[in-house]
């Protein structure tokens, strides 16, 4: 009885191809972005051949459509960036001018109908188009033959070619994920070896006094986003107890799961780091936390919930704990399609926090320098991993990069270290290029800054009632979630992707990094000033909060902006009073001075590299007894400088000059 079912199926089979032959010789096939799947195996993955997959056998597809006005929105995804505008797109502003069109999905959901397609379903924004089918239907409908294998002892399944659509929806389809589950996305956690001991370890209420965040409030008007994925029940039910024995409200949880549901629960001490670390980092009371839950950690499944995150445009602040060889991601088309979908955050105000991996500078499993995605993606921030020293009240002493060696010993699966490194896939956004820290480099570097990582300094997470230290790229990347929620509160979620202001402001506020010069991802070693083993290095999360958010020095008017050799003549004050000058100082200047001459009375200067320095705040100062007053910075750092020139006693008639060389 089963032999002849099975023989229905295959005649059913071979007469949809036959029909698809014939229908097919009207219209040329044309490549998406998703390619046919390197199954080679590496170091830490052994891939077997098994066979052709059976005609009849079902698989789950999600086809990602292309952006509409794709110009005009990267546009205005630069101009968010740069801080020309900081006006986020609604809801419905995207669907007018972004999304794909009714009638685009349409044309999609009838080609997978007629290739025998099922269970359609079409996501908010119009991005994506579920739909499950045979393999016979892949076949019919993108031109593609699955085969399977065996990974690491795992059954799985891969496109051996390009994935194609007819010439009709080239313009419309970008890639078509399902077809492929040899490479998974990963989590980035690390537990310690047995030698080290758990008293090393931080509790997650420690990391807001670490990275000097106890002054701002609590991220009480914030919603985080956390991506995770199978039964996260126990998650909740850990979170309720760690927010009870932290002292905190209990947070306000609420989950949404992409898909049919899972019982897996693998992922379980990685949910528990991301959840209790983020929402200590936000001071322990947000609004709310949102866990979008996958069913699996494939790329359809994972592209589902980033984009299910990103339609609900609910949370500011979202969390990836996640990442896989950006190799893989390229040639799948996750890299296209996600990219698009953080692309649509970045322009909704949402920001996406992504681990930067535990494999130091080889994610790809071989010698070759190779990174993480999504964490080169130019639309999230590349978070990597340090091994921090405190003092005995958790005050910050020193950090170092959560190091490793070589290819071999820097695997997760070995030893582990910090991410980072040159892409290999993704250009450099045009902020990372500007702030010349990539030097002739033109690909995207990470990560853009780092926290605590190294499993020896790790979070004390609590686990079904007891406590396991961890740690990996997976706690830095919460850890700046919730700061980053804990900013956005504060600036009644105003603030735009952050990334373009980080890199636009590091030079002339270095107060807003603990700079990171010792350790190596093995590659990469650590220097002075931004490098691709910590990037900026660590945060002062007070610091970077005056500067990117709503404490950050406004430039002084017009008048008061400085042109260097040019004098500002004939000023005058009355005693106890001052004003504030500007003048902004390229790269690679020898000198900067500044000079009072002329007139009578008596007046001081002082002077602060990024803000307004004040008579007790300052970088340099001169206050002699007379209106002659004189600064010299030799080899000035780029950025804006601010001068205070404060009346001590009334003065007139006095020039002002500011020169570089």
């Amino acid at each position: 009885m089963t032999f002849r079912v099975n023989l229905k199926m295959l005649s059913l089979a071979a007469l949809m191809l036959a029909t698809f032959a014939s229908s097919a010789k009207a219209e040329t096939w044309v490549s998406t972005a998703t390619k046919a799947t390197a199954v080679k195996g590496t170091t830490t993955k052994a891939v077997t051949h098994i066979a052709a997959m059976q005609a009849g056998s079902l698989t789950h597809v999600v086809v990602a459509l292309k952006l509409r006005n794709k110009s005009d929105l990267d546009g205005l995804t630069a101009d968010i960036m740069s801080g020309r505008t900081n006006k986020a797109l609604t809801n419905a502003e995207f669907m007018s001018r972004y999304a794909p069109t009714k009638e685009q999905v349409q044309a999609v959901v009838n080609h997978l109908t007629r290739s025998g397609f099922t269970k359609i379903t079409v996501s908010s924004n119009n991005m994506l188009v579920n739909a499950t089918g045979s393999a016979a239907s892949v076949k019919s409908a993108f031109n593609a033959d699955l085969h399977t294998y065996s990974v690491n002892g795992r059954t799985a399944y891969a496109n051996v070619n390009d994935a194609a659509v007819p010439q009709s929806l080239s313009n419309i389809v970008l890639a078509v994920h399902g077809l492929q589950t040899v490479h998974l996305h990963h989590t980035m956690l690390k537990k310690p070896d047995a030698k080290i001991l758990t008293t090393t370890g931080h509790n997650p209420t420690d990391f807001p006094t670490i990275y000097n965040a106890t002054s701002l409030p609590s991220a009480t008007n914030a919603t985080i986003g956390i991506i995770s994925q199978g039964d996260v029940s126990q998650t909740i039910t850990d979170l309720n107890s760690f927010a009870s024995s932290a002292g905190y409200p209990q947070p306000n949880v609420s989950t949404v799961v992409v898909g049919s549901g899972s019982s897996d629960t693998a992922g379980l001490g990685e949910w528990n780091m991301d959840t209790q670390s983020s929402l200590a980092a936000a001071g322990g009371t947000i609004k709310q936390m949102v866990l979008y839950v996958a069913d699996t950690l494939s790329d359809a499944d994972l592209t589902n919930t980033y984009n299910k995150a990103v339609s609900d445009n609910q949370a500011k602040a979202i969390n990836v704990s996640l990442g896989e060889c950006e190799n893989d991601a390229q040639s799948s088309g996750i890299m296209a399609s996600n990219d698009q979908i953080f692309q649509t955050a970045v322009a909704q105000g949402q920001t996406f926090s992504v681990s930067s991996g535990d494999s130091g500078s080889y994610e790809c499993g071989t010698s070759t320098n190779a990174q993480s995605y999504p964490a080169v993606s130019p639309y999230v921030i590349a978070l990597g991993g340090t091994l921090v020293d405190t003092d005995s009240n958790n005050g910050w002493l020193g950090e170092s990069v959560w190091s490793c060696t070589d290819w071999q010993s820097c695997q997760q699966s070995a030893n582990g270290g910090a991410g980072g490194g040159a892409s290999l896939t993704e250009s450099a956004p045009s902020w990372q290029v500007s702030s010349g820290v990539l030097g002739s480099s033109t690909m995207r570097g990470v990560p853009d800054i780092s926290l605590d990582a190294d499993p020896s300094s790790g979070a004390m997470v609590l686990i079904n009632g007891s406590t396991q230290q961890i740690g990996g790229t997976s706690l830095a990347a919460p850890l700046f979630t919730g700061f980053w929620a804990r900013v956005q509160s504060q600036n009644n979620n105003s603030l735009a992707f952050p990334a373009a202001a980080i890199y636009q402001k590091a030079a002339a506020n270095p107060g807003m990094f603990h700079d990171i010069t010792s350790g190596s991802v093995g590659g990469y070693n650590a220097s002075t000033g931004w490098d691709y083993a910590s990037g900026y290095g660590s945060l002062n999360v007070a610091n970077f909060a005056a500067v990117i958010g709503s404490g950050t020095t406004p430039p002084p008017p017009t008048g008061n902006v400085l042109k260097s050799g040019v004098p500002v003549t004939g000023l005058g004050l009355p005693s106890g009073s001052s004003k504030v000058y500007s003048i902004v100082v390229p790269a690679g200047r020898t000198s900067l001075t500044f000079k009072t001459s002329g007139g009578s009375g008596d007046c001081d200067i002082y002077v602060k590299l990024g803000s307004a320095p004040t008579t007790s705040s300052y970088l340099k100062k001169s206050d002699g007894s007379t209106t002659s007053e004189s600064i010299t910075i030799s080899a000035p750092k780029a950025g804006t400088y601010y001068l205070l020139l404060n009346s001590y006693a009334t003065f007139n008639g006095v020039s002002l000059v500011a020169t570089y060389k």
